[in-house]
């Protein structure tokens, strides 16, 4: 845990850093399990929601950056280990909480802005989209690999990347599970800019400081007004998180968590 005159205030952060740059006026929030490429449990979930509580009520941060420990990974997705015994009844808990972590940044009354420094998939990537601005390094790779462990996106990804890249290339995403690098993200509107690996937080801290120097009410209210603009996406990520949960009442979804796991190729049976 990295807290900066935070921490009694906050309360315990195990999975997370974050600092409040106030000089610079914004929180830095980095995921913090680069052993396992900073992979996505529900602690890491609670952790976000707890620390974006904290940084809303901090007048002193004025936007946040999200972005992942070390220089592999923003975040790989979700730690595929809890999917090997999870039920429907119990997706449908890990879900409550994880697009609630998604839905607080993507509704936070500051801007949020994704550093992505590596992989960002799966629910790495739906939580990259749901910041409002993503820059990353060159040699950032991004995807939907869910299908490849016998699931679907369940935290937005078949909503929103449609709205990022269109329909034809969210389906080959998200059927194929493969990954694209940095420059095809910017060339599909994946993100905003690419930038060498070396000067990354730099460039994210220029683009900071130019946000902050404007007006946090506008901001918000922009921010607001924007959101609307795609209205009727409730309707989709509700029904998104349906077949989700149907997902772990199938033969597939165990086999492909295992075969994950075991680091073999997975025999989908269809069933």
């Amino acid at each position: 845990m990295s807290v900066k005159n935070t921490q009694s205030t906050i309360g315990d952060v195990k999975f997370l850093i974050y600092e409040v740059r106030k000089e610079k006026n914004y929180g830095f929030i980095a995921i913090n399990r680069p052993e396992v490429m900073n992979a996505l449990n529900i602690e890491v979930r609670k952790e976000l929601l707890k620390v974006l509580d904290f940084a809303e009520k901090d007048d002193s941060v004025k936007a946040l950056v999200i972005t992942g420990a070390g220089d592999r990974a923003f975040s790989a997705g979700a730690d595929v280990r809890m999917f090997q015994s999870m039920t429907p009844f119990m997706a449908r808990e890990y879900l409550r909480i994880t697009k609630g972590a998604a839905e607080r940044i993507e509704n936070f009354p500051k801007p949020v802005i994704a550093a992505v420094n590596g992989y960002a998939i799966g629910g790495g990537l739906e939580i990259a989209m749901a910041c409002d601005i993503i820059i990353a390094s060159d040699d950032a790779k991004f995807g939907q690999g869910e299908i490849n462990v016998g699931i679907i996106p369940g935290v937005g990804g078949t909503q929103k990347l449609p709205r990022h890249v269109g329909v034809k290339k969210a389906k080959e995403m998200i059927f194929t599970g493969d990954l694209i690098d940095a420059t095809t993200a910017l060339n599909i509107g994946l993100v905003n800019s690419v930038v060498a690996k070396n000067g990354l937080m730099s460039a994210v801290e220029s683009l900071v400081a130019k946000i902050v120097s404007k007006s946090p009410l506008i901001l918000r209210l922009s921010k607001e007004a924007l959101n609307r603009s795609v209205a009727g996406l409730k309707d989709g990520l509700d029904y998104e998180s349906a077949l989700f949960t149907l997902c772990f009442a199938s033969n597939d979804q165990k086999e492909g968590a295992n075969a994950f796991l075991e680091k073999r190729k997975p025999r989908f049976q269809g069933s």
